[in-house]
């Protein structure tokens, strides 16, 4: 049975309130300028298409995400859905506020910027073994979006980065899209999709059902030198309130909710 997000619009986070916005990377909060001249430099170097959408052919390891996405459906469902639903992207990182409707984004994390949620992975043991063998691994969760949300148009935080998208639930009555640039696409169950996020982007479910993705970030192939500092500026993010305060609300909701187990 597919599950139905619109029953988990009521749960919250009990006794585990967020932690207040502390001082936010100098990049993340008003380097959108210098961002696009990093990003124009990371560009130079890379190894592989900087075009909005880039051919999954080229990621050779995509092709065992979509030989094993029943599997990976099958967890998501349980781990995400079952008993508790996974947290709103909102509550857990207050950087994605502006842009991630409370109850509507919810992600269920597996890795986070190279730290990993060991008791979300020892609940998928197939999405766990595929994730980990992916070359430049950053992060990896299941993406789950209530029907009619509507996700703002934004930009990613580095090209050093890229995202792939493995479909797992795609509702059929209705249209659920993602404009990247200048480009529509739309998710297909066991198909991948993998693309640039720091292109101007915008997601819609305007359907009735619940869209899930497996949303993975890795590094993107470079020379030196760009590779050298893309590795210096996901070490400084890492350290970040960017990324601190996410790990610490994700650890405060998985502990009241194995608490009420």
């Amino acid at each position: 049975m597919i599950p139905d997000l619109t029953v988990m619009s009521g749960a919250t986070m009990p006794d585990a309130p967020l932690r207040a916005e502390r001082d936010r990377p100098f990049l993340i909060k008003h380097g959108k300028h210098l961002r696009g001249l990093f990003d124009r430099f990371i560009a130079r170097f890379s190894l592989v298409s900087t075009d909005p959408v880039l051919d999954v052919r080229d990621f050779a390891w995509t092709q065992a995400l979509r030989a094993n996405w029943q599997a990976i459906r099958a967890e998501a469902i349980a781990a995400a859905f079952d008993q508790h639903p996974a947290p709103s992207l909102s509550m857990i990182s207050p950087d994605h506020r502006a842009i991630a409707p409370m109850h509507k984004w919810r992600s269920f994390f597996l890795y986070g910027y190279g730290y990993l949620v060991q008791e979300n992975l020892d609940r998928c043991p197939v999405t766990t073994a595929l994730v980990e063998a992916i070359p430049g691994l950053n992060s990896a969760f299941f993406s789950i979006l209530a029907p009619g949300t509507h996700i703002p148009a934004h930009r990613g935080v580095t090209k050093g980065l890229i995202t792939c998208h493995l479909g797992l639930i795609v509702p059929r009555n209705g249209d659920a899209r993602m404009r990247i640039d200048d480009r529509v696409v739309r998710w297909a169950e066991g198909e991948t999709l993998v693309f640039d996020d720091t292109y101007d982007h915008e997601v819609w479910n305007d359907t009735s059902g619940t869209r899930v993705v497996l949303l993975i970030q890795f590094r993107r192939p470079l020379r030196q030198p760009g590779r050298w500092f893309v590795d210096k500026f996901l070490a400084w993010i890492r350290r970040s309130a960017f990324v601190q305060d996410a790990r610490t609300n994700l650890i405060r909701w998985n502990r009241v909710v194995n608490s009420t187990n």
